[in-house]
């Protein structure tokens, strides 16, 4: 499936696919949101005024009639006296509509100022604060450095996104290794998901999503070693019960477990009165999400939770007791 096209970038490379034109009148339209601090040039629209042959076609919103691109035509055509203008329309949201009037501006007729231009991208990143650097840049005629700062100054810590959508339209994440733990999550939620509702779902690309469904399969970390946490620190892992004989212990993530299950379940010798029991207990406890386990421990009362803590802590220590057991018969 081909990466979805910047509608933007599409319009103000001259694309004429999809856009309709047509003659309306000159009252029904709504003047410019302009990028232009200062407004339009009075100079201009009297030289634009004074011309015999007719002006080009404006480009207007459709769904709001506001004018795009062209409001020293519109004004113009006023001063003329002229009762209709050439329009085309552009289908698009507002934020769209004002991204391709600035990027239409620096591209044609009188340049935006440093000003203009600056001001232009402070609006667009508080609008789609998940658009890029690069694509902002791209439609603003600034630097994707400018843009950086400017988003570094506009934008709390706290209010920072953890993917941004390019000028091809492509998610990416900030963060490969987050994207890699969102996905994990996603399939342990919905071991049957698709690669592409995987990588819709956790905000990275298909091919990353095969990639961590594959190493899930194989028993694998989601992550690749070089982008593994930090590891815990001695004593915490010291305070955990460790596996007899002194071997290192294997730990399977959850979404591993989840789409386990299915084929463990369909080995004829774990289909006894006591393999069912055991994978009947996996399924129950296989839950993948660190949000469902925090939501169930928010659900229980105060004054039931110390002892519900000690029932949670004797369950754990039996399935300890379990995988160490089972470790200890494949040495």
């Amino acid at each position: 499936m081909p990466a979805p096209v910047d509608a933007v970038a599409a319009v103000a490379a001259g694309e004429a696919a999809g856009r309709r034109r047509a003659t309306v009148p000159v009252d029904s339209l709504l003047d410019s949101d302009s990028p232009r601090i200062n407004g339009e040039n009075s100079e201009r629209i009297q030289l634009l005024a004074g011309l015999e042959f007719p002006l080009p076609p404006i480009l207007v919103h459709r769904e709001t009639m506001r004018v795009i691109d062209g409001m020293h035509r519109l004004k113009a055509v006023r001063l003329r006296g002229d009762d209709t203008i050439d329009v085309e329309f552009f289908e698009g949201g507002e934020t769209e509509a004002f991204a391709l009037a600035v990027r239409l501006n620096i591209t044609h007729g009188l340049p935006l100022s440093q000003a203009d231009r600056t001001a232009a991208a402070q609006r667009i990143l508080r609008a789609r604060p998940y658009w890029s650097d690069r694509r902002i840049a791209a439609g603003v005629g600034l630097a994707a450095g400018t843009v950086a700062s400017l988003r570094r100054r506009s934008t709390g810590q706290n209010e920072q996104l953890n993917a941004r959508v390019g000028r091809d339209g492509r998610i990416r994440p900030l963060h490969a290794t987050e994207g890699r733990l969102r996905a994990s999550q996603v399939i342990a939620a919905n071991p049957g998901a698709s690669l592409r509702e995987i990588a819709e779902q956790a905000g990275i690309a298909t091919a990353t999503a095969k990639d961590v469904r594959d190493r899930i399969r194989q028993g694998q970390d989601p992550l690749p070693s070089k982008r593994q946490p930090v590891k815990e620190s001695s004593a915490a892992l010291e305070a955990l019960p460790q596996p007899v004989g002194g071997r290192t212990a294997t730990r399977t993530s959850a979404a591993a477990i989840a789409l386990l299950l299915p084929t463990l379940r369909k080995d004829p010798s774990l289909r006894t009165d006591a393999g069912r029991m055991l994978l009947q207990m996996l399924s129950a406890h296989s839950i993948g999400d660190d949000a469902q386990w925090l939501r169930l421990a928010r659900s229980v009362p105060g004054h039931r939770a110390d002892l519900l803590a000690q029932a949670a802590r004797r369950c754990a220590d039996h399935w300890l007791r379990l995988a160490n057991e089972l470790e200890s018969r494949g040495m």
